[in-house]
This record gives C-alpha cells, sequence and structure tokens, in this order.
C-alpha cells in the first residue's frame, strides 16, 4: 500500500526520488512542484469530457469513460515509470489527493515499484508554500536605480558564500518594460511562488537571505502581499551610482535587441515618460542614439526608483556610493561596508 506524506515529508522526499504530477497537462502548465514530471491520467480534453460525464451521467459512468481513455496508456506508463524510478520508488500526487493519484499508485504498485502519495495533493502543496511565504523571513535588500548591476552583484555574493534569491531569474524577468527581451517567458505568479519557497526551504533562516528590490510586479508577475510586505519592510543597502556610470551598461545589455522590440517597450512607458521625451526617444532609436535612448529613459525610472524608495522608513536604508559597474569591485564595496555598518533589522 502506498506510503502517505504530507508536503513536507514529500518534499524531503523529493531529495531522493522523482515526483510525477498527474493532473492534465494544464493544470501542470499553470503550475507545478519544482522539479516534478508531467504524468498526466489524462489530457485536457479528456479530463473534460470525463468532468461532463460525471455531472451528466453519474459517478460509475466517468469511471467507466476513464478507464476507456486510460487503458491503452498502461502498459507505456509502467515501462515509463519504471525507467524513471530511483531505488524502485516514485512519488505520486494529482490535485487533492484523490482518485486519479492514488489509481496511478494501485497501477505501479501492481507492476512491483513503491508509491509514496501527497496527502491532499496539489492543493495541501499550495497551503504549504503560502504558510512558507508568511513565516518571518530574514530578508536583506540590495536596492539602487535601474542599471546598476544589482543582480550581477547579488549572483556574485551567492558565490562568495552568501545566501541569495534572484526574484528576478525566477521571475524570468528584469523589472522595466525592457525587462522581458531576451528570456524565457514568464511563469504565472503561482509558479513563481512554487519557486521561490523552493529556494528558501533549502536556506538557513537564521542567516541573512539577500534579494532585490522590487516593485510588487515583476514584468507579470505578482507577489502575495505577505511576502511583498517583509521585502518592503526588510532593511535595504542603496547602491548610488550616477547614471554616467549606469548608462554604458545599459547600452550593452539592450542595444542588441531589434529596434521594433525596443520600440515597443518605449510604447508601454510613453504616458509615464511624456510625450516629449518618448518622441525623443523614439527619434534617436531610429537613429541607433541608444545612450540617448537609455539616458531619457532612466529620467522616468530613476524617478520612478526614488519614490518607492521614499515609501521605505528612513533608518532602514544605508547608501553606499559607488562609482563603477565591475561587478567584482562592487561586491568587495558592498561586503566591506557589511563588515563595517552591519545592517540591523
Amino acid at each position: 500500500m502506498a506510503e502517505k506524506l504530507n508536503p513536507n515529508a514529500f518534499l524531503d522526499a523529493a531529495q531522493t526520488y522523482p515526483i510525477l504530477d498527474v493532473r492534465s497537462p494544464s493544470e501542470y502548465v499553470r503550475a507545478h512542484i519544482p522539479g516534478a514530471i508531467s504524468l498526466p491520467i489524462f489530457d485536457d480534453t479528456e479530463r473534460a469530457a470525463v468532468g461532463t460525464c460525471y455531472k451528466q451521467q453519474g459517478k460509475d459512468q466517468a469511471i467507466e469513460l476513464g478507464l476507456e481513455f486510460v487503458g491503452p496508456k498502461l502498459a507505456n506508463w509502467v515501462k515509463q515509470v519504471k525507467k524513471l524510478a530511483v531505488e524502485g520508488t516514485v512519488l505520486v500526487h494529482c490535485w487533492r489527493g484523490g482518485m486519479r493519484s492514488s489509481s496511478m499508485a494501485w497501477l505501479f504498485e501492481t507492476a512491483g515499484l513503491r508509491v509514496k502519495l501527497l496527502v491532499g495533493g496539489y492543493k495541501a502543496y499550495r497551503n504549504y508554500v503560502l504558510e512558507i511565504l508568511e513565516q518571518p523571513i530574514p530578508i536583506r535588500v540590495l536596492g539602487g536605480k535601474t542599471g546598476s548591476g544589482k543582480t550581477e552583484i547579488l549572483l556574485e555574493m551567492k558565490n562568495r558564500g552568501f545566501q541569495v534569491v534572484d526574484l528576478e531569474g525566477l521571475a524570468h524577468h528584469r523589472g522595466s518594460a525592457f525587462g522581458h527581451l531576451g528570456l524565457a517567458p514568464q511563469p504565472t505568479s503561482e509558479h513563481f511562488e512554487n519557486t521561490l519557497v523552493h529556494e528558501l526551504i533549502g536556506m538557513d533562516f537564521s542567516k541573512e537571505i539577500w534579494m532585490e528590490d522590487e516593485s510588487r510586479h515583476i514584468g507579470k508577475v505578482f507577489m502575495g502581499a505577505p511576502f511583498y510586505e517583509q521585502l518592503r519592510k526588510a532593511p535595504i543597502l542603496f547602491l548610488d551610482i550616477e547614471a554616467e556610470h549606469r548608462l554604458p551598461h545599459l547600452v550593452e545589455v539592450y542595444a542588441n535587441y531589434p529596434k521594433e522590440m525596443l520600440a515597443q517597450a518605449l510604447e508601454k512607458i510613453k504616458k509615464r515618460m511624456g510625450g516629449q521625451h518618448f518622441q525623443e526617444a523614439v527619434i534617436a532609436l531610429e537613429n541607433n542614439d541608444f545612450s540617448l535612448v537609455a539616458d531619457l529613459t532612466l529620467h522616468y525610472y530613476d524617478k520612478a526608483y526614488l519614490h518607492g524608495l521614499e515609501q521605505r522608513k528612513e533608518a532602514s536604508i544605508r547608501k553606499l556610493v559607488l562609482k563603477t559597474l565591475d561587478t567584482k569591485s562592487q561586491t568587495d564595496a558592498v561586503i566591506q561596508e557589511l563588515s563595517i555598518n552591519f545592517i540591523e533589522k
């Protein structure tokens, strides 16, 4: 008989054994447990048909229809899962820990495999994720205006042994109207939370966890209130870097993208830039004057960032003036600042 695990034990077991998500493909695509393998009992069309049959004709007829769908797939599933199993064991879950996962568990156990089930299914896992994000997290924030190289510094800090969560990396977005360029499609806000918690549960909460200063939206990803409030209230080390040092970095990052894509990004902030600045930026883009485009957009982004910074408590802000965008030099300066002026909560 399959062993039943709560979300915490299930995730611990996932460090050794593979997770099989037997929900429909669309459920999996929307959000899933990081690392889980999609092995749907029904495709989306089949799932809809079984659901309709259940409502119109009852449970017995729905089960019969479901068996018609899955019958031809059984042998292939067993072959596939035997290859995936570690030490003859797999983890299985569906949406609520009901018939889909229990049926698959029966099949795999019949084939000689050991199965561990997630009690309450993905729904229970999501409740676990939300509980983690409501717990006190020892967040420290690295801030700075657009083009300050914050992400690069955080990744270098991670290489040097600091606990770091790259929020923009998890969101597949750099946070500005241009932030999606060159990156993979964004996850849903739900899956962003799943991957965020996946990072956090492997960390030591007795030590600082560094993150970048963000607005509540990172592109299309929207952060839930409990976590975002902690991010906003956390102590921040603000990198004060003049625009002249940041402009070359922005040009290097964005100038190689097609001008059509850059123009579309500019259009998104047209109203906030103001008509005159927007038109100047469009003309500069047409003339391949990427430095001017970056300069004009910085006026808007710098103003917006400083407005956000003003919403924080002044006592929680420590400024560090830098005149370089060399990542290693910046990181050296950040670490030195932290050693001299430890940021207290």
